[in-house]
């Protein structure tokens, strides 16, 4: 990576719980293609001073995470119709003060259902009701899937995307089981709550297909319980790798080879 430099350009993140995952990530490729870049993830303490700053510094883009998905919104100037079709933001594009508004995350889970061919068929336990749940939704929605339930203590979060998007809801999985299991939530991310798995065994037993969104770390007590007992998995490290790489175009203009996207993943996690 270039020295430190007046013209260097700089990209964050804001999340609750910050990791190394995207700096690594997006600084790995920044120095295999020799771009004055550098990435930087913050916590922040005011959302709003956050974005402001973001603007007025200027940051070129930046990654949303968990919780601040839809909080953001109202923050920026435009939503791209991958934002605004699911009123929910993952990435934001500084062009000259102008923020933009994107999400990348419902492209990484429509390529992930297509590429482990889970079938349009299945029916589909979703656990949680937040903006990535949105990313979710949509893209199930869109690629044809009709037996879904949402599953969200908060009724009101919960019923309102399962209306949006014509599915079922349900505050607890209680004895429902389903082909294809989803965790959307933050069960098993390390931090608080990395113990806890979203599903119990008997629920995982009677699935075909596992996956979970949580990216750090990638094998969560829900993947690991889903190995154990045979089943296909789709890991938030899969996730996180595809929508990191369509970030990276936003943000450099530069589409790196899919050999330097599993490179980076891979160094992401070393």
């Amino acid at each position: 990576m270039p020295i430190l430099n007046k013209d260097m350009t700089l990209c964050i993140s804001l999340a609750a719980r910050p990791s190394n995952i995207g700096t690594r990530f997006h600084n790995y490729l920044y120095e295999q293609l020799g771009l004055n870049y550098v990435y930087k993830a913050f916590a922040p303490a005011d959302l709003a001073q956050a974005v402001a700053g973001i603007r007025g510094l200027p940051i070129r883009g930046a990654a949303v995470s968990m919780p601040y998905k839809e909080e953001v919104i109202a923050l920026v100037d435009r939503m791209d119709p991958s934002a605004a079709a699911i009123d929910s933001v993952n990435t934001i594009v500084n062009d000259d003060g102008v923020l933009t508004a994107y999400n990348t995350d419902y492209l990484a889970i429509a390529r992930l259902l297509a590429d482990h061919e889970v079938p349009a068929s299945s029916s589909v336990l979703l656990r949680g009701s937040g903006g990535m749940a949105k990313a979710v939704a949509a893209a199930l929605r869109d690629a044809g899937f009709a037996d879904v339930t949402i599953v969200a203590r908060n009724e009101a979060t919960g019923r309102s995307l399962a209306d949006l998007y014509g599915f079922n809801w349900a505050p607890e999985p209680g004895e429902a089981t389903a082909d294809l299991l989803i965790n959307v939530t933050p069960l098993g991310m390390a931090g608080p709550d990395e113990d806890a798995q979203s599903f119990d065994d008997e629920t995982i037993a009677a699935a075909e297909t596992v996956f979970d969104v949580v990216a750090l770390p990638s094998e969560t007590p829900l993947i690991r319980a889903a190995r154990g007992a045979g089943k296909k998995v789709i890991t938030g490290a899969e996730v996180i790798a595809i929508q990191a790489e369509e970030q990276f175009v936003l943000y450099t203009g530069v589409r790196p080879t899919p050999e330097q996207v599993r490179e980076a993943s891979e160094f992401s996690r070393s």
